[in-house]
């Protein structure tokens, strides 16, 4: 699904050029749980931006399902970001004067589809993370466990063949960690290609694959045995 070669990122700061990524080479194939790990400042960001569209590289090739997008067009981004790839924040990222289903609703109208689709097709992804109880509460009336599996509603509702989480269990306590990463894990076992950053371990076991960076480069890429957990919420 994802194939990069010779992936280069720098930035300029003054005078001076960062190499945040040097001659990355990473594939994922279509149905991984990959995590992403790295100390500070070593290019786990910068590769999920990248993998996301949300930054371009400096040199490389970047394929999504057999596609180059390392040249293409702000707009054209914005459409593969909309339509095959959902993203899941450490934050959250929720509106906070929408309740649940208005910000589930949000893809949707970014989307085109019409007021009646969006609101059954929201209810639906808010069924399937337990939440049909709380698809009317703001933000600040949800827990931080609830919080996360409403942007992973949102995240899924235009039903994405890439899932790419950035810390998502950043903000959390280990309770509501281990439903998020078994949620997951859930989708992962439904098709779901998933690739997360974390700097936990105990997060990364739940992937069945570890890429270690350091310095912009990859200095470890190992399948592992992924600790099964089981989520009472995703069906």
């Amino acid at each position: 699904m994802l194939e990069i070669k010779d992936l280069s990122k720098e930035y300029r700061m003054g005078d001076v050029v960062v190499q945040a990524l040097d001659r990355v080479n990473l594939t994922v194939e279509r149905g991984e749980m990959v995590a992403i790990m790295g100390p500070s400042g070593s290019g786990k960001s910068t590769i999920m931006n990248i993998i996301g569209c949300l930054d371009r590289p400096t040199g490389g090739s970047y394929r999504f399902c057999g596609r180059e997008v390392a040249g293409f067009s702000p707009r054209e981004q914005a459409q593969l970001r909309n339509k095959e790839i959902g993203f899941v924040f450490q934050s959250f990222n929720l509106l906070p004067k929408l309740n649940a289903l208005q910000n589930v609703e949000l893809p949707l109208i970014y989307a085109g589809i019409p007021a009646k689709d969006r609101r059954r097709l929201a209810a639906e992804a808010l069924l399937k993370m337990g939440l049909e109880s709380r698809m009317h509460h703001k933000p600040k009336e949800l827990s931080g466990g609830q919080q996360q599996r409403v942007a992973i509603a949102r995240a899924l509702v235009n039903n994405p063949r890439l899932l790419l989480a950035d810390e998502p269990t950043g903000n959390l306590d280990s309770r509501s960690s281990r439903e998020i990463m078994a949620i997951f894990q859930e989708l992962h076992r439904g098709g779901m290609t998933i690739v997360l950053v974390t700097h936990e371990n105990d997060i990364a076991s739940c992937a069945q694959r570890i890429v270690r960076f350091h310095d912009g480069r990859i200095v470890a890429d190992e399948k592992i045995e992924q600790v099964i957990l089981r989520s009472e919420v995703a069906g």
